[in-house]
């Protein structure tokens, strides 16, 4: 059985956070939620993230500031903002997907998290990868026909 893949999502609207959350687990994913930035970074520094999907309207820490020190720590991860066309006209930002919180299904948010969660994975920090030596393909090979 694969392991579920890991979401941090982020959102300071209580009511908005605990539907995306139990609309994510339904959906056979691991949701580390957080209200804020802060508690954010802690979870994503603590964790193996696989997304992050963050709302952009939030007290001291808005969803682009979060972002940015997420990609400082992790670029490889992919980053969703949630916001409303107007709050992003004017604000530069390094997130890979930008939603439209009213006008995203739940559907479409689903179908993007599927496809940006399923980047292949390198090898863990901390293994070492092992290589065959040159003659193992040509043995493999011989040994099946």
């Amino acid at each position: 059985m694969r392991p579920k893949k890991v979401i941090l999502c982020v959102d300071d609207n209580e009511q908005d956070l605990s539907v995306r959350k139990f609309m994510l687990s339904t959906n056979n994913y691991r949701v580390l939620p957080a209200s804020n930035g802060i508690e954010a970074i802690e979870l994503f520094s603590q964790e193996q993230v696989d997304l992050v999907l963050a709302d952009f309207s939030m007290p001291k820490m808005n969803g682009v500031q979060l972002i940015d020190k997420l990609k400082q720590l992790a670029a490889h991860v992919p980053m969703i903002l949630m916001a409303d066309n107007q709050q992003l006209s004017s604000e530069p930002h390094r997130a890979d997907a930008v939603l439209n919180k009213k006008n995203c299904t739940p559907q479409e948010l689903l179908e993007r998290i599927k496809i940006m969660s399923a980047r292949k994975r390198g090898p863990r920090k901390g293994t070492h990868r092992v290589l065959a030596p040159a003659s193992a393909p040509d043995q493999a090979l011989a040994a099946a026909s």
